[in-house]
């Protein structure tokens, strides 16, 4: 490991990046470094203008990929060699402003009917439910769940901050199914290892039921996060609220769903989606 790689992977563990933001940051400062053949410390503005230039248009990456790639490279100037004045005013391309297309309850009620493995039902159950990140599902402890507030401890959840998210009497009794099938002690959902599963298991088991159900609705299983999302400010959950269920830093983010709403009418807690969805949880 070269010197200025321990150094990255030191500023990053400072700022309690996730593990996967680790792994982005170091690929964009490794592909700098491929692409102009030099070591990235001794660059000019030049050599980061042709870089972010070729990705564009050479390479024809992705506006979120290109940015991505963006925050590596800031990152790896700013705050591991220090060089606060660094001219990194690059041009990027904008982000399209596109409406993802979201999930019906039907659509989701036909999900999560289709999954036959109790597990799957349940990761997925909960991913919903509760409007969870994938990451955060696989990273949930039995200890987690409060059953006696009706609450989930979303512990170092994106920015690295623990949140409390609501329990539906529907979901914690379909958490409460599951654990008296599965028994499990420490990791909530955990595989062969013993270990939490990984992220593929996960996206698999989604992509999986979404296609033994016939949804033909386009995107991954972060869709039921939108879905969640979308479908409390349907019910009249307040922007304010949602903002901290979903653990968005900025109001702005949390807002987007909004947009993507014909309507929404403005109301108290969070609705008991499981229960709205008339999909049988039994053991």
């Amino acid at each position: 490991m070269t010197p200025l790689r321990r150094q990255m992977i030191t500023a990053m563990q400072m700022h309690g990046f996730s593990p996967r933001t680790h792994e982005s940051y170091l690929a964009a400062v490794r592909d700098l470094a491929k692409f102009t053949r030099r070591s990235p410390d001794l660059l000019a503005h030049a050599d980061l203008t042709r870089y972010f230039e070729h990705l564009v248009v050479q390479r024809s990456l992705a506006p979120a990929s290109v940015r991505l790639m963006y925050n590596g490279i800031r990152f790896f100037y700013l705050q591991v060699l220090g060089w606060p004045t660094v001219d990194l005013e690059v041009t990027l391309p904008k982000r399209p402003q596109r409406i993802p297309e979201l999930l019906t309850r039907g659509a989701v009620a036909a999900i999560l009917a289709a999954c036959d493995a109790p597990r799957d039902r349940t990761m997925l159950t909960v991913c919903y439910g509760c409007g969870l990140r994938l990451s955060e599902v696989l990273a949930l402890r039995v200890q987690a769940i409060d059953g006696e507030r009706r609450l989930l401890r979303i512990a170092q959840g994106k920015g690295a901050k623990d949140r409390l998210v609501p329990l539906s009497p529907t979901l914690l009794e379909e958490l409460r199914a599951y654990w008296r099938l599965s028994r499990p002690t420490d990791w909530l959902f955990a595989g062969r290892s013993g270990g939490p599963l990984c992220t593929t298991t996960l996206q698999r088991a989604f992509r999986d039921a979404k296609q033994a159900a016939g949804v033909t609705t386009v995107g991954g299983i972060h869709g039921l996060r939108h879905a969640y999302a979308t479908h409390q400010l349907a019910a009249g959950l307040s922007v304010e609220r949602l903002q901290r269920l979903m653990g968005h830093r900025s109001i702005q983010t949390t807002l987007r769903y909004v947009h993507w709403l014909p309507s929404a009418n403005e109301g108290e807690g969070a609705l008991d989606l499981i229960a709205q969805l008339g999909v049988d949880h039994g053991e």
